[in-house]
């Protein structure tokens, strides 16, 4: 069954972007022109979605996040209350000749964040960058490397401290294996990797 989008009245959505299925945007929230959001998502208030910005279905960007273009978000991925999404490698407001900087004198770069991911509140992530399927990011974190899928970064700048499995808990290593407490899913390292080795009910 299809449901209806809900937009705020104070939401500022731009009528060049895309709104799904079902996706509700909260007070203040702002959708830049040709952004994308899939169908099921969540936009709390003043979440910015940058030009072009693409969200898959049932994200949730929480209150204040800062999405700037050309960020892409895969489906299910979690955005915790002002997390920030850079887009310039090199930031300065002016030229070297003093001029100011218009959108021609520099190239805009994105973070990308896979499947199920979830970046805790106030987490950075300096683009361009990669946070892998079902990874997951602690709050204030400061992201500056590519994430791997499954795993737990924490810290300034992030780093690697565990696994974690699709259900968000982190993974308790058996023997040469990693198991989730809650599904019974076990995982497999394998080159610094990590993949799924058997479902156990």
């Amino acid at each position: 069954m299809i449901q209806e989008s809900r937009i705020a009245g104070t939401a500022d959505v731009d009528p060049l972007a895309t709104i799904g299925d079902g996706t509700t945007v909260w007070h203040l929230a702002q959708v830049r022109e040709h952004a994308s959001v899939g169908s099921g998502c969540t936009l709390g208030r003043g979440a910015y979605i940058g030009p072009g910005v693409i969200l898959g279905a049932n994200c949730k960007v929480q209150n204040y996040a800062l999405l700037y273009e050309p960020a892409v978000l895969e489906d299910g991925v979690f955005i915790g209350p002002a997390v920030v999404f850079t887009n310039d490698e090199f930031p300065r407001a002016i030229n070297p000749d003093g001029t100011l900087k218009s959108a021609e004198d520099w190239k805009a770069v994105g973070v990308r964040v896979g499947t199920g991911a979830s970046i805790g509140a106030r987490a950075v992530c300096i683009a361009p960058v990669t946070i892998g399927r079902w990874a997951l990011v602690a709050a204030g974190a400061v992201v500056t490397r590519d994430v791997p899928d499954y795993a737990i970064v924490a810290g300034v700048p992030a780093r690697k401290v565990g696994w974690v499995g699709t259900a968000g808990i982190p993974l308790v290593r058996i023997g040469e294996l990693f198991r989730c407490p809650s599904t019974g899913t076990t995982y497999r390292e394998v080159d610094g990797a990590l993949w799924p080795a058997t479902t156990e009910s």
